[in-house]
C-alpha cells in the first residue's frame, strides 16, 4: 500500500514539472504566419476598360484673302441674281413668282436638307429655267476647314439629293457658306465638275434690314459683271421678298440681268 502510494507520488510530481517548464519557458518571439492575400486585403475590382474617343481632326485655317479659282462675276456687263439656303416652302415659291413675273432667270443656291424635305420646289426651279447650285448638305459654315473626305461626302451627298428630286439635273456650281473658302474646297468641288461661286453684291438680307436699304445697298454696288447675294431661306424673307421688285427693276435698267453658265 505505501509502495503504491509513493508510486503516484512520484508521477503527479513529474507531471508538475514538466507543465512547469512549458509555462516557464522563453517566450516565443517569431512572427505570426502571414495570413493568405484573401484574407487580409479586401478583393480587388478589375478596372473597365476606359473608352477613349479618338481626338476630332483639327479644323485648318482661313486663308487671310479668298483663294484663287473663284466665280465673281458674269463674265459680261449684265449681272446675275443668285439665291441661298433654299428651298424654303414660305419663300421659294414668291420670289419664284416675282422672276416669272419680271421674266427673268437666277442661280438658287441650294442646301441638301431642305433639298430632301422639298423637293418639288427644285423641281419647279428648274422647270422655269433658273440655275441650281450646291450649297451643301447643311449649311456648315467651317465645311471648308474640314478633312478632304468629309468636304466631299457632303458635296457628293448633296448633289446625289438634287438629283434625286431632279434626275438630270446640272449642277454646275458650288457655293461656300457664309463664304468661308479655302482653297481645299474649291479644289474639291472641282473635281466635282463645280465652280466655285462666290458674289460681290452683298446687302446683308441676312441681318434682315428693311426692304428699302436692302434695294439702296444692291443699286449702290452693282458695277457691271456682278453677281448679287440674296436669299430665299434660312429664315423670315418678307424684307428680300419686298425688295425683290424694286432690285429687279433697277437691275433690268442699269445692267441687265443673266442666267449664270
Amino acid at each position: 500500500m505505501r509502495s503504491r502510494l509513493l508510486l503516484a507520488c512520484a508521477t503527479g510530481l513529474a507531471v508538475l514539472l514538466v507543465s512547469g517548464c512549458a509555462g516557464t519557458g522563453p517566450p516565443d518571439t517569431s512572427p505570426p504566419a502571414s495570413p493568405p492575400p484573401s484574407a487580409a486585403l479586401p478583393p480587388q475590382a478589375t478596372p473597365a476598360p476606359t473608352r477613349t474617343t479618338p481626338p476630332k481632326p483639327r479644323l485648318r485655317a482661313l486663308p487671310a484673302k479668298l483663294p484663287a479659282g473663284l466665280v465673281r462675276t458674269t463674265g459680261n456687263a449684265k449681272v446675275a441674281l443668285t439665291f441661298d439656303d433654299g428651298p424654303d416652302p414660305a419663300w421659294t415659291p414668291k420670289v419664284l413668282d416675282r422672276l416669272k413675273k419680271a421674266k427673268v432667270t437666277a442661280t438658287f443656291c441650294v442646301v441638301g436638307t431642305q433639298v430632301r424635305k422639298h423637293p418639288e420646289l427644285v423641281r419647279r426651279i428648274v422647270r422655269e429655267g433658273h440655275q441650281l447650285c450646291n450649297h451643301s448638305w447643311n449649311h456648315d459654315l467651317d465645311l471648308a476647314r474640314r478633312p478632304i473626305a468629309e468636304i466631299r461626302a457632303d458635296l457628293v451627298r448633296t448633289n446625289k439629293e438634287i438629283r434625286r428630286a431632279v434626275p438630270d439635273a446640272e449642277v454646275p456650281f458650288y457655293r461656300q457658306p457664309g463664304g468661308r473658302w479655302t482653297a481645299e474646297v474649291v479644289k474639291v468641288a472641282r473635281k466635282l465638275d463645280m465652280r466655285s461661286l462666290h458674289w460681290t453684291v452683298d446687302p446683308q438680307d441676312w441681318a434682315k434690314p428693311t426692304a428699302a436699304t436692302i434695294a439702296k445697298r444692291v443699286k449702290r454696288t452693282a458695277k457691271p459683271g456682278a453677281v448679287v447675294l440674296l436669299h430665299d431661306g434660312g429664315g423670315d424673307r418678307a424684307a428680300t421678298l419686298a425688295a425683290c421688285s424694286r432690285v429687279i427693276t433697277a437691275l433690268k435698267r442699269d445692267h441687265g440681268i443673266v442666267r449664270l453658265r
